[in-house]
């Protein structure tokens, strides 16, 4: 995956309905905001909720949002999605999140209705990008690896859901004694992980739940950006500054990377180089450029 301005470290959910956590928004610090009309919205309050979001975007138009806006619709074969659409595309989304998404066939025809909306809207043709929650029905991890042939040109990346899935299987749990996920949802993070590098988007950590623990939640984004998670979604405004720090290389990765680039750069054309008394080849060089574009981009904000 190539690092960009648009690589996003904090995606934090906002109820849709919540005029006071919609105002809130604009300080949480995240890189990008997910305004929900989905699971954190009671059937009753949909209608209110399609109203305030893209009365949101509206006040926000793009190139003066402090964060990115995504909308959280509802599922595609539900009764609600196509409202959720028709309401919220001509506002101009960065993005829409698409829940309990089977495979890269329903983000296709996801792609076709945003192709017609945006039309409809005046927006330039793709502008609006998708990201699927790709592991929330049981069929849905025996597709992830058709996302990287799929020919999806506005998917943006790929998450994971454990929750949704524990009710789709019948799941009285999706963890063990420790704590930890059980094989099931282990085996669907790294498929998902996998899936989206090999479909060259993002690959986005699911949430931790227990937004009051600051080092948790920091140990956690660790190890999910060592495996090669490149942000994470949030629940809460607390959580924000853990994950965008975690997701940010530090000043000895960033030193560290220059000194590689800079040793392959000494050595033009060799595959392999010496520094710090170990021998470096050519993954080591991709990691540092991508340590180093990441770091470029974070700037940046």
């Amino acid at each position: 995956m190539t690092l960009g301005l648009g690589t996003l470290r904090s995606m934090l959910f906002v109820p849709g309905d919540s005029p006071k956590k919609l105002a809130k928004g604009d300080g949480a610090g995240a890189d990008a905001l997910i305004l929900d009309l989905e699971d954190s919205v009671a059937p009753s309050q949909k209608a209110q909720a399609r109203e305030l979001v893209p009365a949101y975007m509206a006040e926000r138009p793009p190139g003066a949002r402090s964060s990115q806006l995504w909308v959280r619709i509802n599922p595609l074969d539900g009764e609600y999605a196509l409202a959720d659409l028709a309401a919220v595309v001509a506002a101009s989304p960065d993005g829409i999140m698409l829940p309990k998404a089977d495979g890269p066939a329903e983000v296709q025809r996801l792609s076709y209705y945003l192709d017609a909306l945006e039309a409809q809207a005046g927006l330039a043709a793709g502008s609006v990008g998708i990201l699927p929650v790709a592991t929330e029905t049981a069929k849905a991890p025996f597709q992830l690896g058709g996302y990287a042939d799929a020919g999806l040109a506005r998917l943006r990346g790929l998450t994971w859901g454990a929750e949704d899935l524990s009710a789709a299987i019948g799941a009285s749990t999706n963890l063990d004694a420790r704590g930890e996920w059980t094989l099931t949802y282990r085996m669907a993070r790294s498929l998902t992980l996998l899936a989206a590098h090999a479909a060259r988007v993002q690959a986005i950590e699911t949430l931790y739940v227990d937004y009051a623990d600051d080092a948790g939640l920091r140990e956690s984004c660790r190890r999910a950006r060592e495996e090669g998670f490149t942000g994470r979604i949030a629940i809460h405004p607390a959580q924000v500054a853990g994950i965008n720090e975690s997701f940010t290389p530090s000043a000895a990765e960033i030193d560290h990377a220059r000194r590689v680039v800079e040793a392959f750069e000494r050595a033009a054309g060799a595959g392999v180089v010496g520094l710090d008394g170990k021998m470096l080849d050519r993954p080591h060089l991709t990691q540092a450029n991508a340590v180093l574009a990441a770091s470029a981009a974070y700037s940046r904000r």
